[in-house]
C-alpha cells in the first residue's frame, strides 16, 4: 500500500486543478456574458466615440489599460489613457467636444483609483449636459456610489479582495451590473491586465458603439403646430 502521504498530495493537487478548472471557466464567463458585440460597428460611430481609460495610483499599476487603448486604436477607436487625477479636466475637454460635435459617444473605463473616479466624471459631465453611454470600472477601491448615472455602469469587482461592489443612489438613472470575479485566480493588480477581462471590456464597448444613435427629431404630438397643419393639408377644401 502507498504511505498516506502520498495520498494525501494526490488529493491536494486534484482539488487544486479543480480549482483552476473553475476559475478558467468563470474567467470565460466574464468574457463572453452577458453581451458580446457580433459585428465591427460602422466607421462613422467609431469615428465620433471617444473611450477614457483612467489609471489608478502611480501610472504604473494599471498598464492594462494601455493595452485596451491600444486594441481599440487598432479598431479605429479614439482613446485617451491618463491618470484618474485628471478626471476632472478630461471632462472638460469631452465636453467641449461633445458640444461642438466632434463626439457623439462617450465611453469611460478605470481600474483601481480610476475606477473609483469614474462616478465623480460621470457627475460633472452629466453637469455640463453631457451624456455617458458607458462606464466600465475594474475593482473600484473604495465604497462608491452612483448619484447620476451613464447609460449602463459596469463595476467588475473581486468580492473577497480590496474592490467593492458600486451603489445606486435614490433616483438613479441608467442600469448598473456589478460582476464579481472573486475565486477566479485574478487580483486587483493583474485584473486589468487579465486577457479575459480585457476582451469583456472591449466586447462591451464595441457593443455599445453599435448601439450609440443620435437621437431622433421628437414626433409632433396632438395639437401641435405640425400636425394642425398636416391636418389642416388633410382637409377637403371648402368653397
Amino acid at each position: 500500500m502507498r504511505p498516506n502521504g502520498r495520498h494525501t498530495a494526490g488529493a491536494s493537487q486534484l482539488s487544486a486543478l479543480r480549482m483552476w478548472a473553475m476559475g478558467l471557466v468563470l474567467l470565460s464567463a466574464v468574457a463572453i456574458s452577458p453581451t458580446t458585440a457580433k459585428a465591427a460597428p460602422s466607421q462613422a460611430a467609431v469615428a465620433t466615440t471617444h473611450v477614457y481609460l483612467l489609471r489608478g495610483v502611480l501610472n504604473i499599476f494599471s498598464l492594462g489599460l494601455d493595452t485596451i487603448g491600444a486594441r481599440l486604436q487598432a479598431q479605429g477607436v479614439p482613446v485617451t489613457v491618463a491618470n484618474f487625477v485628471s478626471w476632472s479636466s478630461l471632462a472638460d475637454e469631452a465636453a467641449a467636444a461633445y458640444r461642438a460635435g466632434r463626439i457623439k459617444t462617450i465611453i469611460l473605463v478605470g481600474h483601481s483609483s480610476g475606477a473609483t473616479a469614474l462616478p465623480d466624471m460621470i457627475a460633472k459631465l452629466n453637469q455640463l449636459g453631457v451624456p455617458v453611454k458607458l462606464a466600465i470600472g475594474l475593482d473600484s477601491v473604495f465604497k462608491t456610489k452612483l448619484s447620476t448615472g451613464a447609460e449602463r455602469y459596469i463595476n467588475i469587482y473581486i468580492g473577497d479582495g480590496p474592490g467593492e461592489p458600486v451603489r445606486a443612489a435614490a433616483g438613479f438613472r441608467g442600469k448598473l451590473d456589478n460582476v464579481d470575479v472573486r475565486g477566479t485566480g485574478v487580483g486587483h493588480i493583474s485584473i486589468d491586465k487579465n486577457e479575459a477581462i480585457q476582451r469583456r471590456v472591449i466586447a462591451e464597448i464595441d457593443t455599445a458603439i453599435m448601439r450609440a444613435r443620435v437621437p431622433a427629431a421628437p414626433v409632433a404630438g396632438p395639437g401641435t403646430p405640425r400636425q394642425a397643419r398636416s391636418a389642416a393639408a388633410a382637409a377637403p377644401a371648402r368653397n
